[in-house]
């Protein structure tokens, strides 16, 4: 029986620092590891939205509160002028949540284009929103009536990813709506 609490006491001692030494390294690591996701999956994103800024929109990045939340918003910046920023949404695919960076000039009135960030669509079929063929749609296209052809819109559903398509239209949409929330309080953030 003395064996037997001696091991049970041993046991706990050791998941016990375990525990404590695993929620430390978390803790110590948690800004690199949420800097890396930024870096090597906003990143690209963004590289496919805007071409012409001089900044590093993950390093300048904000983020601004709203009444269900915050979001955060990364700029393109062009000799020190603020042209255009971009913010994530998500949308429900076929194999989960599509995170969509959406790009906006500054006025609002037209998209940059858009950069798929996560999904986990059906490869050859849903994960084909990542290709240009299908993300060149929203470069230029107005922030009024987005929509896809079978809505009555003029953004064109891959063929056998429904699903996958409207998820993103949604995203854009979502960013949309949030764009405008926060337009005004966009020209202070940055001292533009």
């Amino acid at each position: 029986m003395k064996e037997m609490l001696k091991m049970i006491l041993v046991l706990s001692l050791i998941c016990g620092l375990s525990g404590l030494t695993l929620a430390t390294i978390r803790q110590a690591t948690n800004q690199r590891i949420e800097e890396q996701v930024m870096t090597y999956v906003q990143g690209p994103a963004l590289a496919q939205i805007f071409n012409d800024y001089d900044n590093n929109p993950v390093k300048d990045r904000k983020i601004i509160d709203l009444s269900d939340g915050s979001i955060t918003i990364f700029p393109a910046i062009k000799n020190g002028t603020l042209t255009g920023i971009a913010l994530e949404t998500f949308g429900k695919g076929y194999g989960g949540d599509i995170g969509v960076m959406v790009g906006f000039s500054l006025d609002g009135t037209k998209l940059k284009g858009i950069g798929i960030t996560t999904l986990k669509e059906t490869p050859g079929l849903g994960a084909r929103v990542v290709e240009p063929d299908y993300r060149d749609q929203f470069k230029g296209h107005t922030t009024t009536s987005l929509a896809l052809k079978k809505q009555g819109g003029d953004i064109a559903a891959i063929s056998g990813a429904t699903i996958s398509s409207t998820g993103t239209v949604a995203a854009v949409n979502d960013a949309i709506q949030i764009f405008n929330k926060i337009k005004d309080k966009l020209p202070t953030a940055w001292g533009s």
